[in-house]
């Protein structure tokens, strides 16, 4: 799994568009659960199911409230599968790595938006 760091709304909006498999993870510096779910998306980045996905690392003190705002996002951590640049889940909080497996597992076999 690829990592990118977004330091602007931009950034945001042209990772969304430009990576078909986007595992966006919102987050904060000062939040544990964002901390504890660094260490799962480690782990999940040593499956089959990372395989092909861009992982988007936003940072709230980076990229500033109102792109958070615009987003809809409502806590930290958040994670947003975005497929073919359209947001396909949104997981809110901690999220295992079975868990993470799942959501996005699910994502790539539904239909497209």
């Amino acid at each position: 799994m690829k990592t990118l760091h977004a330091t602007s709304a931009d950034e945001v909006q042209t990772a969304v568009a430009t990576h078909p498999r986007l595992l966006v993870d919102w987050h904060k510096d000062d939040c544990p659960a964002c901390r504890m779910l660094d260490r799962s998306l480690a782990v999940f980045a040593t499956t089959p199911e990372a395989r092909g996905l861009v992982l988007l690392k936003v940072r709230l003190e980076m990229v500033g409230e109102a792109c958070f705002r615009t987003m809809g996002l409502r806590q930290t951590p958040t994670l947003t599968i975005h497929r073919d640049g359209a947001e396909a889940a949104r997981l809110p909080g901690f999220q295992s790595p079975a868990q993470l497996a799942a959501a996005t597992a699910a994502a790539w076999a539904s239909p497209p938006a």
